[in-house]
């Protein structure tokens, strides 16, 4: 397994455009924080029950979310299963106004400030970026994003692309639940962290950027461009509308391209379709992880449907087989699968710096889709490798 994760480090730093400039203490940093990480939570039974706690939190939040939806649909989601739309996206118009209200009080100010200060002495990376890693713990990166919007209207181009390679390693709290009615709780948690950390790493490396002591700072709006109360959570539900709008256009566009994609693989090779292409590529790292023949197969195939489709497809899949499989090939499956890291994420992210920046800024994100795939891939990878040297 370490000779796994020297592997996958090893074809990352290859994928690096700009080498000389990877802070590699931080990294080093970052792997020991994990490894602690992870034992504290697989290993300790304060670790767990610190996790569920921030869990149910989030859960609380989305429970609120869920009473304003109930009201405007009662009939949906008085439905034993609710669909995408209403279950992960609509929430986020309550999540992004609950957490504009703590900026507009400067909660968030103090709380990016110190937190991000605590992680940055970790990693030695900027507050902000440090900062982020965490939030995406339980936010999800189109909700994380909305959050610290007005930070990262001031960024520099290279720098808000850090924000979004980092973003397709994240989940929504929203959704947490659906996860854990398929898969082991346990394994799910001990991604969540773990992802965020691996994605503070990857996108050091893809992405090494330079702060100054003058940048690393959390911007503040000057007091004539601050709205008062009611506006300010008006102007919120506005931007979580027109947020959900383009994301459920984007998820729609590429699941259906896939769809087509793969019909026109049938065409010529029967059978052939792009999850199938996807698991034949990912089958070594399958073998990596520690896997036997068989198990290495079907988890190839899963992390095929994960990149081409979504998780939700691959874990109702794994749902039914977990009975007949050994510990370890249930770890790093779950673990793998726990992210959003797929094709129609990288839409997700483009429409979210589309809909907060405008069609220039969403840009850097269009040119550099290859780097937000790499990072996605490969911090799932990292993050099953590392909770599989303690699940055997």
């Amino acid at each position: 397994m370490y000779s796994a994760y020297s592997v996958v480090g090893f074809l990352i730093y290859l994928c690096s455009p700009v080498k000389q400039q990877i802070n590699w203490r931080s990294i080093i940093s970052l792997l020991i924080v994990e490894l602690l990480i992870t034992w504290f939570m697989l290993g300790t039974t304060v670790g767990s029950w610190v996790i569920d706690q921030i869990a149910s939190f989030f859960s609380w939040l989305v429970s609120c979310a869920n009473e304003g939806i109930s009201f405007a649909f009662p009939s949906v989601m008085k439905n034993e299963t609710v669909d995408f739309f209403f279950s992960a996206l609509m929430p986020i118009i309550f999540i992004v106004t609950f957490f504009d209200i703590l900026t507009y009080l400067g909660i968030m100010k103090w709380i990016i400030d110190k937190v991000g200060w605590v992680i940055s002495k970790v990693s030695g990376l900027p507050k902000l970026e440090s900062f982020f890693s965490i939030q995406m713990m339980f936010l999800g990166n189109t909700e994380a994003l909305a959050v610290i919007r007005e930070q990262l209207m001031v960024l520099k181009g290279k720098r808000l692309l850090t924000f979004g390679i980092m973003s397709m390693s994240s989940i929504s709290g929203s959704i947490i639940g659906a996860y854990l009615s398929m898969v082991p709780a346990e394994y799910v948690f001990a991604a969540i962290p773990l992802n965020c950390l691996n994605a503070l790493l990857l996108a050091s490396m893809l992405n090494p950027v330079v702060v100054s002591k003058e940048e690393n700072i959390v911007y503040v709006p000057p007091k004539k461009d601050r709205k008062d109360f009611f506006s300010t959570i008006s102007n919120s539900m506005l931007v979580g509308m027109r947020m959900v709008i383009v994301i459920v256009a984007m998820v729609i566009g590429y699941v259906a391209l896939t769809s087509c994609l793969n019909g026109i693989l049938g065409f010529f090779i029967h059978g052939l379709t792009i999850q199938r292409i996807f698991g034949f590529i990912f089958s070594p790292f399958a073998f990596l992880l520690g896997l036997g023949s068989q198990d290495a197969m079907y988890v190839a195939s899963l992390m095929g449907i994960k990149i081409s489709t979504n998780e939700f497809v691959a874990m109702m899949d794994l749902k039914n087989h977990l009975k007949n499989m050994a510990p370890h090939t249930i770890a790093v499956s779950v673990t793998f699968l726990t992210s959003f890291a797929n094709f129609s994420t990288v839409g997700m992210i483009y429409g979210t710096y589309n809909s907060i920046f405008g069609e220039e800024s969403s840009e850097i994100i269009g040119k550099n889709v290859w780097k937000l795939l790499v990072s996605g891939i490969g911090v799932s990878l990292l993050s099953a490798m590392i909770v599989g040297l303690f699940v055997w």
